[in-house]
């Protein structure tokens, strides 16, 4: 008999203690039958990161369709960074408006965030919630609108040429609106997930206010004025980089993280939250465009969304720390570093806008706050973790790809040249930390210095999508060999 099994014998065996005597009020009490124990509320049960995949083989789009929305988002970042050194010989005399300095923005945001945007979610949300592509077809032709309608775009604002600007922009407008129109129909029919999809409601309702607000922009350089320029800047800013870029980068880090850490996803109500407050925060930045800069109604909005979007920011980043801290995949290279960047930068990002806030409020104008803060959304926040997913999201797709009909595909690791990443990860944040000084000094020189940095590690970007691609061809080739 085993040790336990004795001790289990014993205790049986030995005679039971004799009970206390109970009180009086107990032993009249002692017939009436005792409350039910209450029941603990059964804990969520963690979902593991990709299990979604299951079946994803059917759900997945040609690849020509996601990489070339990939690849043009690639080479609009290394256009950007053209665009800046363009403009470094008249950066000093720059205080907005057209010039290249806003193309090179608007390259970013647009075409770079937007077509990886466009690239990613077109496959990645089919995927999550279980349904199949709407309308494949679509997406790729919307490329050949997004493309043309993108350089006619940048260079309108760079020459400051309002037709061309129109031109552009009418054809990047039809390309977002036909985007929302694809991201709606995919939440509607969406089977669970349902913090990804309220962040992706609000993408979808934001792209139709950035629609709205880029419509009365171009309308206002061509001297039909809807709205003040602050009011529409400020709008365009809130919806654009926020509404749609940051709800997105917000809910798709729920799919994208737990997947690549192996991790388990947050817990839908957490998620939700998060998402509650994101959407409060810049809707109460879009009120305040409404109001002058400075003025009590505007401060007020203004303060309440700083703060409501540092709350946001504080449970999400909490939610994918636990995620990560959880993962089997403890650490994940470059990738993992250029998300955590990202985070503080958003932090950052915050902190200056309340700075700036607070500057105007006492009728103080400090030029580098604004500037500086669009530098560390756009630039520090957005673009790190954009590139951070993106060199996780494109060898896996590839594998994905070219598992099929083989019995030993390449693996993600296989198809990936890390030197190149390495440049790019050292030129980014090297051309971010010069791009602020730039800001700062009103210095062309600098500027142009960043602009040079920026574009060896976006070149080092495109070296390795282009090598990507070629592996991924001779994978091909080598299967249909061996069949």
């Amino acid at each position: 008999m085993s040790d336990d099994a004795k001790r289990a014998a014993s205790d049986a065996a030995s005679p039971a203690p004799a009970p206390a005597p109970a009180p009086a009020s107990a032993s009249a009490s002692a017939s009436a039958p005792a409350p039910a124990a209450r029941k603990p509320l059964p804990k969520p049960i963690p979902r593991l990161g990709g299990t979604f995949l299951s079946g994803a083989s059917g759900r997945l789009l040609p690849p020509s369709v996601p990489f070339r929305w990939f690849g043009a988002a690639i080479v609009f970042h290394a256009l950007a960074w053209l665009a800046l050194a363009a403009g470094a010989g008249a950066w000093a005399q720059w205080h907005g408006g057209l010039g290249w300095p806003l193309a090179a923005l608007h390259l970013v945001t647009l075409g770079t965030l937007v077509a990886t945007a466009i690239g990613a979610s077109m496959q990645l949300l089919p995927v999550a919630t279980r349904q199949a592509v709407h309308w494949p077809h679509l997406i790729g032709l919307m490329w050949w609108l997004f493309v043309p309608g993108m350089l006619i775009l940048a260079l309108g604002m760079g020459l400051a040429r309002p037709r061309w600007l129109e031109a552009g922009a009418g054809l990047v407008i039809a390309v977002l609106l036909a985007w929302g129109v694809l991201l709606a129909l995919n939440l509607r029919g969406a089977r669970g997930m349902p913090g990804v999809v309220l962040h992706g409601w609000g993408a979808a309702a934001g792209l139709l206010l950035l629609a709205l607000s880029a419509a009365a922009l171009v309308a206002l350089w061509n001297g039909h004025a809807l709205l003040g320029r602050d009011t529409l800047a400020a709008l365009h800013l809130a919806v654009g980089v926020f509404g749609v870029m940051g709800l997105l980068a917000l809910g798709l880090s729920t799919i994208l993280l737990p997947m690549f850490a192996l991790g388990s996803v947050p817990i839908d109500r957490l998620q939700q939250r998060a998402g509650v407050a994101a959407l409060l925060a810049i809707a109460l930045a879009a009120l305040a465009a409404f109001w002058t800069a400075g003025s009590v109604v505007s401060t007020v909005w203004r303060l309440g969304a700083v703060g409501v979007a540092a709350l946001a920011l504080a449970w999400h980043v909490r939610m994918m720390q636990a995620t990560l801290a959880g993962g089997m995949r403890k650490e994940l290279g470059r990738a993992g570093l250029l998300t955590r960047f990202g985070w503080a930068m958003a932090a950052l990002a915050l902190a200056l806008a309340l700075a700036q806030v607070l500057a105007e409020a006492a009728g103080y104008a400090i030029e580098p706050l604004g500037p500086l803060f669009v530098v560390a959304a756009v630039g520090g926040w957005l673009l790190s973790f954009l590139f951070g997913m993106l060199q996780r999201i494109v060898p896996f797709l590839a594998a994905m790809h070219a598992a099929r009909g083989r019995k030993r595909p390449p693996t993600p690791s296989a198809l990936t040249l890390e030197s190149a990443l390495t440049i790019h990860y050292y030129g980014h944040l090297a051309a971010l930390a010069l791009l602020a000084l730039a800001i700062v000094t009103r210095s062309g020189l600098v500027l142009l210095a960043a602009a040079l940095v920026g574009l060896v590690g976006a070149i080092a970007f495109a070296v390795f999508f282009a090598v990507l691609l070629g592996r991924l061809r001779r994978a091909g080739k080598d299967a249909h060999a061996g069949a």
